[in-house]
């Protein structure tokens, strides 16, 4: 065979790439997993019980704003890093935004508390159950969405997996913020941002294994 015939044979009945595939099945992964951390969540250790006091529900909507904004920022640049070649368009240093504006707030709240309560409001009641639950229930939206962004062969594995686990925490915390008690902003910032930041390092050491073609 030619090359011209080659070439005319290749091309012919060519289907047109579907650009939106990629934004969808990553869109649906997250939503399961979302459903995921929140049923775990729910089943392993139950709402908490005074949600519909106003306190509780608000520092409950500042947790999930935190928690929302690290899945929706992690999750864009998830969707561009997750075509072959797409590290060259992608600059990941926005999906600490969360993070940051967290903390501020944090340092903001201890600088006008007393000292004496600075240990409370870091520590809380419930930091080891934190600091456990978090990266459990992180696994299974990790695994989805690992398993998603094997069939999309992405090329840059350590920052494609940091954001799957960057993502998987964002999910977990979700949930777990639906059973936490303890209402502080400094609580959140460490406890709540730290456990976020080892499962993204969790998902950067496993990334090249998981994801090599």
């Amino acid at each position: 065979m030619k090359t011209d015939e080659l070439i005319t044979m290749l091309s012919t009945n060519v289907e047109a790439v579907d650009r939106r595939r990629v934004v969808r099945e990553i869109g649906a992964t997250i939503a399961i997993g979302s459903l995921a951390a929140v049923g775990t969540m729910v089943l392993a250790l139950g709402l908490r019980g005074d949600l519909p006091q106003t306190g509780p529900l608000i520092f409950l909507l500042a947790k999930l704003a935190f928690a929302v904004g690290i899945v929706v920022l992690a999750s864009v640049y998830l969707m561009k890093l997750a075509r072959p070649g797409g590290e060259g368009r992608v600059a990941i240093t926005w999906a600490a935004l969360p993070f940051v504006a967290t903390m501020l707030l944090a340092v903001i709240s201890l600088a006008f508390a007393p000292t004496s309560h600075w240990n409370r409001m870091i520590m809380g009641d419930q930091w080891l159950e934190c600091l456990i639950s978090i990266p459990i229930i992180a696994v299974v939206p990790f695994a989805a969405v690992i398993w998603v962004l094997r069939r999309m062969a992405p090329t840059d594995l350590i920052r494609t997996g940091a954001l799957a686990g960057l993502v998987a925490g964002g999910l977990s915390a979700i949930g777990y913020a639906l059973h936490c008690t303890d209402d502080s902003l400094p609580f959140v910032a460490f406890w709540y941002g730290g456990t976020i930041v080892l499962c993204t390092l969790a998902g950067a050491t496993l990334g090249p294994r998981l994801l090599r073609w």
